[in-house]
């Protein structure tokens, strides 16, 4: 099973990180459900800006950290592909 770490950005142009094993299924939650994420849900419509791909949860986990841990700019440096 693949992990992924994704970027979003909301309709107030915030930036939101997270993970998870269902990629497609997690964006529809953050779309369309009253469940999942209460930054995005008050957000909405969000948009997949970004993805990576990993092999472990873990590693995942990992990234996602890394990810939040950096700046805006950043962010969007690494949406870019820079």
């Amino acid at each position: 099973m693949l992990h992924h770490v994704y970027i979003l950005q909301c309709a107030d142009k915030t930036l939101y990180v997270g993970a998870t094993n269902d990629l497609e299924k997690r964006l529809h939650q953050h779309n369309n459900l009253k469940g999942g994420a209460h930054y995005t849900k008050i957000r909405r419509p969000v948009k997949l800006l970004y993805s990576e791909k990993f092999r472990t949860l873990k590693r995942a986990r990992a990234r996602e950290v890394s990810i939040k841990h950096l700046k805006r700019e950043e962010k969007l440096e690494l949406v870019r592909g820079k």
